[in-house]
């Protein structure tokens, strides 16, 4: 606990700004904010009177006991400046001074020994305060004893005042102490856990911030690559195509070069779309499609085969309604399409088998080519964005070399149930399954990435 926490109408940085409010009451205000003149006004409040009644004593009828009091008095009123930061020494010293004083005559001087009470409650905690109440009144009960016993004794009598009340006024004044210390102690307290808690909070909602920020970049990121890399695949593949046959079949080049640019102003859209939605503000009226999903998959195997890829598709039962996966099966298609299209070019054929679940969703792309071209083309990110898809159902992603040759992509996931799905008033039909066509041969890559 320090004095800064609790200083009113401080501004504490927590994990971004925590404005703290300002407490009521101008001397409350002062006070928190100048612990040093408050420490020297206690102690001043204790010292100066006691010091003016010594002098004044000590030049009317001088004596060595008021000389020790005296100096026990200003030993005291310097410890009072140490009381916030060492009550328990203070304590220590004011207890001292009380029961020499017992001894010295005139009366008991128990103010320091109460100011190092209330610190003690403030600055430490309410048990600390209890222990050091216990052994203040013992002390007193003992030394207001002896003094009885040597009274008695004919030896000196050590105290002007009466034994039995003074006891009670010490131990009366040092529970008030003790009480007003415990409750302003424990009010500080509990604004200072309060204060940690609110900071806490705020260092997490920053942290929330940060986390959502990240898996916002990762999903654009994906996205991103989903959109470009499919898209510049096949048209650098339809273009490859067109300037083969310019020169034999200008038709079929045409035909290519329009194929190139229909994906290319899809693409174009798609990131329109992807951006739009970065930007968007209340009162937006552009309209924006929805994401591509399973009744999209005939449109894209159409765009593979054009590009010269033998495809051959296999649907088995009813897709999901749930949007997410639908987009999260229509990626996973085209990803190990455009991986098929980079590096398979020896294949005859590539079978795409979907079979949808009760239960779980599974999808299988393999390719029958035995050679896959040289590394380097792929950036890396494309099966490690859809393994964060696929994960987000509970799933899992294989990709990798086959039995007997070719490669196989397959990735299983979790089939939302119809009752938790997000649209089940508008289902999507299913991609209808697509007769194998003899395939155009590709255009070999000169560079191989594994998928």
């Amino acid at each position: 606990m320090t004095d800064e926490q609790l200083t009113p109408g401080r501004t504490t940085p927590a994990g971004g700004d925590l404005q703290l409010p300002r407490p009521p009451g101008v001397i409350r205000r002062t006070m928190a904010a100048h612990p040093v003149a408050v420490d020297a006004v206690v102690a001043g409040i204790y010292l100066v009177p006691t010091l003016l009644a010594g002098v004044v004593g000590m030049v009317v009828e001088p004596s060595w006991q008021l000389g020790v009091r005296v100096g026990l008095a200003a030993i005291a009123g310097a410890a009072l400046f140490l009381r916030r930061h060492n009550p328990v020494a203070v304590f220590a010293v004011g207890a001292a001074v009380m029961a020499i004083s017992v001894f010295l005559g005139h009366d008991v001087d128990v103010v320091p020994a109460l100011f190092a009470l209330y610190a003690l409650a403030v600055y430490r905690s309410a048990r600390a305060a209890w222990i050091a109440f216990g052994v203040l009144s013992a002390v007193a009960i003992a030394t207001l004893s002896l003094s009885v016993v040597i009274d008695h004794a004919a030896l000196f009598s050590p105290l002007e005042t009466a034994v039995v009340p003074s006891a009670f006024t010490v131990i009366s004044f040092a529970l008030f102490f003790v009480l007003i210390g415990n409750n302003i102690g424990n009010r500080r307290r509990y604004l200072v856990a309060l204060i940690d808690r609110a900071q806490q909070l705020a260092r997490e909602r920053d942290q929330q911030a940060v986390i959502a920020a990240t898996a916002e970049r990762n999903r654009i990121a994906r996205e991103m690559h989903d959109i470009v890399s499919h898209s510049l695949t096949v048209m650098i593949t339809l273009a490859d195509g067109s300037a083969g046959l310019a020169a034999i079949s200008p038709e079929r080049s045409a035909e290519a070069m329009r194929m190139v640019a229909e994906t290319g102003r899809g693409a174009l859209g798609d990131m329109r779309r992807l951006l739009g939605v970065l930007r968007a503000t209340d009162g937006d009226g552009d309209e924006r499609a929805p994401q591509p999903g399973v009744s999209e998959l005939s449109e894209l195997v159409e765009r593979f085969r054009a590009a010269g890829l033998p495809v051959r598709v296999t649907v088995d039962g009813v897709p999901p309604t749930d949007t997410g996966q639908q987009l999260t099966i229509f990626r996973v298609v085209q990803e190990a399409l455009t991986n098929a299209l980079r590096y398979a070019a020896l294949a005859t054929v590539v079978e795409v088998r979907i079979r949808f679940g009760t239960d779980t969703i599974e999808i299988t792309v393999d390719d029958d080519a035995a050679v896959h071209g040289a590394t380097g083309q792929g950036s890396g990110r494309g099966l490690l964005g859809l393994s964060e898809r696929v994960a987000l159902y509970g799933g899992r992603l294989e990709a990798g070399p086959k039995q007997g040759g070719g490669w196989r992509l397959l990735a299983v996931f979790d089939a939302i149930p119809p009752a938790a799905r997000m649209s089940p008033t508008t289902p999507t039909a299913p991609a209808t399954p697509a007769t194998p066509t003899t395939p155009t041969t590709p255009t070999a890559p000169t560079e191989e990435n594994t998928p």
